[in-house]
């Protein structure tokens, strides 16, 4: 074969194949071979007719056809072998130029490429601090909150309650039915639809109404409200009053945080100080990977996007399902269709989702990062652990031992990737704190720690061999 290649903007490659006719004829003649073994051709046995009765009975276009479809079966693999192209997809036959000299052109994506650049010099401060005595008060109300008790009053709602209402408005992404809130006294960037709401419905008895104006800003994480004035009714269904239990040591077994209200604090000290640290965390290595793209160069195929965004769309589609609701329901509710929706909402978020991706697993290829058996079982274990205590019986999957056997390998899949995300990430956090050093630099130093180790235990196994004699 004779193959050419013209390399295209979007990432692809076009392969001009001629094929040597003697070849072809032998596909040719195989392809009428088949033709008539699903065939019944008169006074022939089942791929037994001569390839000329095989002609003239479904005609030459028809075994050219098969021979066609066989020959890329066979021979697709060996094309892009013999072209050296590393494909991102499955490739399509673009084109048959001609039947004599038989040529193909083919359409080919290609698998993503991307050059980092000079990454080790990018520089990102690390300026996490730990959390205010206000934010670990904050999060114990909030525990109290979980373990109050509450009872319907006929009184009107003030601060401290929690309100079922009805939330009716022009604007289809604000109406909700039978929705419950709990009136604080101060503002928390979770509420829905923003903050203060709440605040609106203090004075409002059950079987009152309210209209509320509100203008988002234009920066809303809401697309379809930024910048817009709304107006929304809040009709009061239910005001139930709320008793919060005392913080003592019977509180703090109650919600098994330890025996005693020191305990309970430090819990809940320590839990505030890991969720502010895993919010910042996330900030900080979008923010450098942002970084590390401004000098990256990035090339893919538009159908590398496209698949990305399937699982974009998967994702949502799960959410959506844990809500009772799918996705066709949702585009109603959002008053868009599939096709503007992926354009606008999912395509954003898969490239961004792609692209770090891409840079991550290129940060674990140049720096040659590999995840020990100990970090693996301990993910492992964690994720096997959650799942058994959100009520899962591995005992009770269907497949039985099969079905065990692939939720092992999709969880211990899952672990490794998670691992090795993270060894990236702290690998980058690194280069940004200007403390980083290279794959021989860390060989030498996990060597010289292992020797010092090894040299630590030689005396302790030479006494405990002295006390056995």
């Amino acid at each position: 074969m004779n193959i050419e290649k013209q390399f295209q903007e979007d990432h692809s490659v076009k392969l001009v194949v001629e094929v040597d006719q003697e070849k072809m004829s032998g596909y040719k003649k195989r392809a009428a071979a088949k033709i008539s073994e699903r065939g019944n051709i008169s006074g022939f046995r089942p791929g037994k007719a001569p390839y000329n009765i095989v002609a003239r009975t479904y005609g030459e276009a028809a075994i050219t056809e098969q021979a066609i479809d066989m020959f890329i079966d066979a021979e697709y693999s060996n094309i892009l072998k013999e072209a050296d192209v590393n494909p991102g997809a499955s490739g399509s036959l673009e084109n048959i130029e001609s039947m004599d000299p038989p040529k193909f052109i083919f359409s080919v994506p290609l698998a993503p490429e991307i050059d980092l650049g000079d990454y080790t010099s990018v520089r990102l401060p690390y300026e996490w601090k730990a959390p205010e005595q206000k934010d670990v008060d904050a999060a114990l109300e909030d525990l109290r909150q979980m373990y109050a008790s509450t009872e319907t009053v006929e009184r009107a709602t003030e601060s401290g309650d929690y309100v079922l209402l009805d939330v009716s408005s022009e604007t289809p992404e604000l109406n909700r039915t039978g929705f419950a809130t709990f009136v604080r006294t101060e503002e928390r960037d979770t509420e829905w639809p923003y903050n203060g709401f709440a605040q609106e419905l203090i004075g409002l008895k059950a079987g009152e109404s309210k209209t509320i104006k509100h203008t988002f800003p234009k920066d809303w994480d809401v697309e379809e409200l930024r910048e817009k004035a709304v107006e929304i009714t809040a009709t009061i269904k239910t005001v139930r009053g709320v008793t919060l239990p005392e913080v003592n040591d019977e509180f703090a077994k109650m919600v098994g945080a330890g025996e005693t209200v020191d305990a309970l604090m430090e819990a809940v000290k320590k839990d505030v100080e890991t969720r502010s640290q895993n919010e910042y965390d996330d900030k900080y290595f979008v923010d450098l990977i942002e970084k590390v793209k401004e000098g990256a160069t990035l090339k893919y195929h538009e159908h590398t996007l496209e698949h990305e965004g399937e699982h974009v769309l998967q994702d949502l589609s799960q959410r959506l399902s844990q809500q009772g609701m799918d996705l066709d329901t949702y585009f109603k509710v959002r008053n868009t269709t599939r096709e503007q929706f992926i354009e606008t909402d999912v395509n954003p978020v898969a490239k961004k989702r792609l692209e770090r991706g891409l840079i991550l697993d290129e940060i674990v290829r140049k720096e040659q990062i590999q995840i020990d058996d100990d970090a693996l079982n301990v993910e492992y274990n964690n994720a096997l652990n959650s799942l058994v205590m959100q009520g899962m019986d591995l005992s009770k999957l269907r497949g039985g031992k099969k079905g065990q056997r692939e939720l092992s390998q999709a969880i211990a899949m899952d672990a490794a990737n998670r691992v090795m995300t993270r060894r990236a990430l702290d690998m980058l956090k690194s280069i940004a704190m200007g403390s980083y050093k290279t794959f021989e630099e860390r060989e030498a130093e996990a060597k010289k720690a292992a020797e010092a180790a090894a040299a630590e235990s030689a005396p302790a196994e030479a006494g405990e061999e002295k006390a056995a004699e």
